[in-house]
């Protein structure tokens, strides 16, 4: 498949495909998604294809079933499709902004994980900011035997934590937290998809998201996710984690209960640094949900 350059610099496939890198760090990193925004037509069979030619989770907008959502957006991985993807939603928002077709700052949208509301600002610029609601996570401890598999799993021993438990955490998809002693022991971390994946079904997780404190009184962390069967070793940027990862950074007290921003740094390993932001919200000094949001770029050179 070929790849046409706009005159913008925005790359395009010639099917009309959108190339973006979301959650980019000062312009770099991020990871690369395929967008549609007029999907209405593709199968289920072509949305998975899209997403096995470019070996990335892919955006498909489609309309809405009902009155209650602007959108249905639809995801898929090379291997099958999630109910839910946090930088293809902000990515697919983001593409649907700088084509011109919102209508509003404030976006309801159907996925199969349930709705989500997009928040847009300067929808009209060619660069608009876009945040998405993640409801409030749970988190529950492992318990020690599900903890020792996936120590296991990485090759690594309780030496390499901090004191803290391993959890496992969802906003709207399961994800395992793992509290790294340092960043150079996060980054020294090796893994196997095979073993990734029988772990996941073990624990009833959708990923490994081993993370470190790079500066507590900043709110900066950094992250890797391994996932459960996406059909690649390792992603560069994971909203949806990161979501999870926040309310886990709150239940074990490494972030104060405000909804002052925390960053979530990942990608490093992959030479693809990418930056996640996540605003917890509260009421009644409660956690009530968060927004995520973070920093999209066009992709001006994308291998198909």
């Amino acid at each position: 498949m070929g790849l046409q350059l706009r005159r913008d610099g925005r790359a395009m496939a010639q099917d009309g495909i959108r190339l973006v890198n979301v959650f980019t760090h000062q312009g770099q990193g991020g990871n690369p998604c395929p967008i549609v925004i007029d999907a209405a037509a593709l199968r289920d069979e072509d949305m998975r294809a899209i997403a096995a030619r470019y070996g990335h989770e892919s955006g498909f907008v489609r309309p809405p079933s009902g009155t209650d959502s602007d959108f249905t957006f639809r995801f898929w991985v090379p291997r099958h499709e999630m109910e839910m993807c946090g930088h293809a939603t902000i990515g697919a928002l983001w593409c649907l902004a700088t084509a011109g077709r919102l209508d509003a700052e404030q976006m309801r949208i159907e996925t199969r994980s349930g709705p989500v509301t997009g928040y847009v600002e300067n929808r009209a610029s060619e660069n608009p900011s876009v945040e998405i609601s993640q409801p409030v996570g749970k988190v529950v401890d492992l318990t020690r035997e599900q903890e020792e598999d996936v120590l296991a799993t990485l090759r690594i021993s309780r030496g390499d934590l901090l004191d803290l438990p391993i959890q496992n955490a969802v906003t709207s998809r399961v994800k395992t937290l793992i509290p790294m002693k340092s960043v150079a022991h996060l980054q020294a971390l090796t893994t196997d998809m095979a073993l990734t994946e029988k772990c996941c079904e073990r624990i009833a997780s959708t990923g490994l998201y081993p993370y470190a404190v790079a500066d507590q009184a900043e709110r900066r962390f950094e992250a890797r996710q391994f996932p459960k069967s996406s059909g690649y070793p390792e992603d560069a940027a994971t909203g949806i984690a990161a979501a999870a990862l926040a309310f886990g950074l709150l239940r074990n007290d490494l972030v104060p209960r405000d909804s002052g921003r925390i960053t979530i740094l990942q990608g490093r390993a992959m030479n693809a640094l990418s930056e996640i932001r996540v605003r917890i919200g509260f009421a009644d000094g409660r956690p009530v949900g968060c927004l995520l949001g973070g920093e999209v770029m066009p992709a001006a050179d994308y291998a198909a």
